[in-house]
C-alpha cells in the first residue's frame, strides 16, 4: 500500500509499508505517517500537564511502535529550576509512578525555560 510522501535528506522515498495506528516501515525504521498520538502518550501527556502545569513545554513519544511498552519524554518547566537533572527525573518519575509499572522502559529529557 502507498502512503505519505516524505523528503529525506533530498531524497524522494514515495513508497511505504503502512502499519496499524498511523506508522510506516521507512529504511527499516518504525516512524508515524500522521501527527496523531496514540493513547498512551495521551495519558502520560495528561498527567504530566496536571503534575507540572507550568510546563512550557511538553513532548510524549511511544518509542516501542506504538504497543506503549517504552516512551521518550521532552518537558521544559520552571518547577525544575534550581533542581538538579536527577531530582527533576524523580518529579517525572514520582508524577508517573502507576504508569511506569506497565512499561518496559522510559526517556526522560528536562530541562528549565531559558527565558
Amino acid at each position: 500500500m502507498l502512503a505519505c510522501k516524505r523528503i529525506f535528506t533530498g531524497t524522494m522515498i514515495a513508497a511505504f509499508r503502512v502499519l496499524p495506528r498511523n506508522q510506516v516501515v521507512v529504511s527499516g525504521q518504525l516512524q508515524r505517517c500522521l501527527s496523531t498520538q496514540t493513547d498512551g502518550e495521551d495519558r502520560i501527556a495528561k498527567i504530566l500537564k496536571e503534575k507540572f502545569p507550568l510546563a512550557s513545554s511538553l513532548k510524549v513519544v511511544d518509542i516501542s511502535g506504538g504497543c506503549g511498552a517504552m516512551y521518550e519524554i521532552h518537558i521544559e518547566s520552571s518547577e525544575f529550576k534550581g533542581k538538579r537533572t536527577v531530582q527533576q527525573h524523580q518529579l517525572v518519575n514520582q508524577a508517573l509512578k502507576d504508569e511506569i509499572q506497565g512499561m518496559h522502559g522510559l526517556r526522560i529529557f528536562t530541562d528549565v525555560p531559558k527565558h
